[in-house]
C-alpha cells in the first residue's frame, strides 16, 4: 500500500508541473491521500456492515450494498477523520474553518446530519448563515467583503469535498470485500453498487476498449457497456456522442444529447500508464470546463 500511495505522490508532482493552474488543488488531493493513509492503518471498528444474504437480492433489483441516506451508522471514525481533514482547510480559511470547528464542539451543528445532506445531494448553506453574512456584508467595505466571500466559497467547497473523504476509508473496507462478489453478480446500473453514487470519470480498458466507470466515494470500478448513458440509460447511439481535446486523445468527455450530461473517460491503453482516477478528475478540469460550455452537467 506504501507503494502504491508514493507512486500515486509521484504522479502529483509530474501533474504539478504540467499543469501549475491546478497546483492548489493537487497539494490539497496530496495531503488528503496521506492523511487517508494514516486513517487505515488506525484500528478503527466497522461503520458500514453489509447483510450478506441480501446481496444478491440487492443486486438483482438495483439497490447498493451501503444506503447511505437511509442507513443508521455510528459515524464516531469518520467524524475523527473530517475533524483531520480541517486542518487542511485551516491553512487556507483559518476564519470559517474555526467557526464550523466551534459549531461541531457545541453541538448547534451534527456531522451526522452534515453526511446526510451530503448524501442527498443537498448543499451545505445555511439561510441563516446567508442573513447573517449578507448583514455583515451591508457594513464591510467592498474588499474585505470581497476576501470574506471568496474564503467563504473556499471553505464550503472543502467541507463538501471533506465530508465525502470522511466516508472513504471505511467505505473502501466494504468495496475490498465484496467487491469481487459484486462484480461475479454483474451490475448494470449506472451508479455505484457499493454506496450507490454516481460516477464522474471513468476509463478504458482491456484491447476491446471496455469502459469501467469509477466511484470518488468508495474507489470502487465496475464494468459498464459504452454504449448507454450511466445517468438516464438512454442507449440510442445517434443522441450518444465524445468529444475530444485535439492532440491529446487519451482524454475524452462521454455526452448525452437526451439528460444533458456528460462524464469523463482516460483511454491510458497506448501508453500503458495506471490511471489513478482521483488524481485524474484534478488533471481533467478543464475537460469540465469545456462540458460546461456546450451545455453538459
Amino acid at each position: 500500500m506504501a507503494k502504491k500511495l508514493n507512486d500515486t505522490l509521484k504522479t502529483i508532482e509530474t501533474y504539478k508541473t504540467v499543469n501549475p493552474h491546478y497546483g492548489d488543488l493537487l497539494d490539497i488531493l496530496e495531503e488528503i491521500l496521506i492523511k487517508r493513509e494514516a486513517y487505515k492503518k488506525e484500528d478503527h471498528p466497522d461503520v458500514f456492515t453489509v447483510d450478506e444474504a441480501l446481496i444478491s437480492q440487492k443486486m438483482q433489483g438495483g439497490l447498493p450494498l451501503v444506503d447511505l441516506v437511509e442507513g443508521k451508522f455510528d459515524l464516531t471514525g469518520p467524524k475523527e477523520y473530517f475533524l483531520s481533514l480541517l486542518a487542511i482547510a485551516e491553512k487556507r480559511a483559518p476564519g470559517e474553518t474555526h467557526e464550523l470547528v466551534e459549531k461541531l464542539e457545541e453541538g448547534t451543528l451534527q456531522f451526522e446530519d452534515m453526511i446526510r445532506d451530503i448524501s442527498e445531494g443537498v448543499v451545505l448553506d445555511e439561510e441563516s448563515d446567508e442573513e447573517d453574512l449578507e448583514a455583515e456584508a451591508a457594513e464591510a467595505p467592498d474588499d474585505l467583503e470581497a476576501a470574506d466571500a471568496e474564503e467563504e466559497d473556499e471553505t464550503f467547497d472543502l467541507v463538501e469535498l471533506f465530508l465525502e473523504e470522511s466516508l472513504r476509508p471505511d467505505l473502501e473496507k466494504v468495496a475490498e470485500k465484496y467487491g469481487d462478489l459484486v462484480a461475479k453478480m454483474g451490475w448494470s446500473e449506472g451508479y455505484c453498487p457499493i454506496c450507490g453514487r454516481e460516477p464522474k470519470i471513468g476509463e478504458l480498458r482491456e484491447e476491446e476498449g471496455r469502459r469501467w466507470l469509477f466511484c470518488h466515494q468508495c474507489g470502487y470500478e465496475w464494468s459498464f457497456v459504452r454504449i448507454k448513458c450511466p445517468f438516464c440509460g438512454n442507449e440510442e447511439q445517434q443522441t450518444l456522442a465524445f468529444f475530444t481535446i485535439e492532440g491529446d486523445e487519451r482524454y475524452r468527455v462521454d455526452v448525452c444529447n437526451e439528460c444533458k450530461r456528460y462524464i469523463k473517460i482516460i483511454d491510458f491503453r497506448e501508453t500503458k500508464q495506471e490511471a489513478n482516477l482521483d488524481v485524474e478528475d484534478i488533471a481533467t478540469l478543464h475537460l469540465d470546463m469545456l462540458a460546461y460550455e456546450e451545455g453538459y452537467n
